[in-house]
């Protein structure tokens, strides 16, 4: 079963070193590649008003946020939730910092001890689309994805997008699980027609390590079989 999570924060400005803190984390699930709906959502009370600046981008007031919690009362929970998942995230130093300190003021490791691995969704987007904008609402517009219903950026809301973003942009991860054009077979089995030309994949070598233990494979054959392999022959084939 492959896990991943959709994360995205909202914080009161851009330093998390420079005392800068979290006040908003969405967090959505996708199993296998599909929303399963089991999501993250969570306010948190940061002890300190939003940059003007930040303000004016989430519109989440210090007045909203002072009965909520402090995020040390609930890393629990997150850690519990995201425990083994790969995490997929846009600009993802950012959100990483700002978890990262969180963690360390509530005197616990950082995030990459808690999950298996981090996709950043900005350094995809800058491989694929050279030269231009990547911005998620850029994105979201390339790629057909309606964001019109982002007035203002929530964690939450916008972890949904990027999770439609994730899933255009490795579309092609899917190809070879998808008919093209599905022929029907003599046994009546549908066989899916999928043009490989179309891939582009990576040729992995072996190494010196592995070349000497598929030799030693290869002599050991040799003796078990008295001399009777062909394949030293095909070696010096030209």
């Amino acid at each position: 079963m492959s896990r991943q999570i959709i994360l995205d924060t909202e914080t009161t400005g851009l330093s998390a070193d420079n005392g800068d803190r979290l006040i908003e984390l969405g967090c959505v699930e996708m199993v296998n590649r599909k929303l399963t709906g089991n999501n993250l959502h969570l306010y948190f009370n940061a002890g300190r008003d939003s940059h003007p600046d930040a303000l004016r981008v989430h519109g989440i007031t210090t007045e909203f946020l002072k009965d909520k919690p402090r995020f040390e009362h609930k890393v629990d929970e997150i850690w519990e939730y995201l425990q083994g998942a790969e995490l997929i995230i846009h600009n993802a130093p950012f959100d990483l910092g700002f978890l990262n300190k969180e963690l360390e003021l509530a005197n616990r490791p950082p995030i990459r001890q808690c999950v298996s691995g981090v996709i950043d969704t900005l350094v995809m987007a800058k491989e694929m689309f050279p030269g231009k904008r990547n911005s998620l609402d850029s994105l979201c517009d390339r790629l057909e994805v309606d964001n019109s219903g982002r007035t203002l950026h929530g964690a939450l809301l916008d972890a949904e997008l990027l999770a439609d973003v994730y899933i255009n942009l490795t579309r092609g991860q899917e190809a070879l699980l998808m008919a093209e054009e599905p022929v029907q077979s003599e046994g009546g089995l549908v066989v899916a027609q999928v043009d490989l030309a179309s891939f582009k994949l990576r040729v992995v070598h072996a190494n010196d390590q592995e070349l000497a233990a598929h030799e030693d494979v290869m002599v050991q054959m040799d003796k078990s079989s008295g001399g009777k392999t062909i394949w030293r022959g095909f070696e010096n084939r030209s």
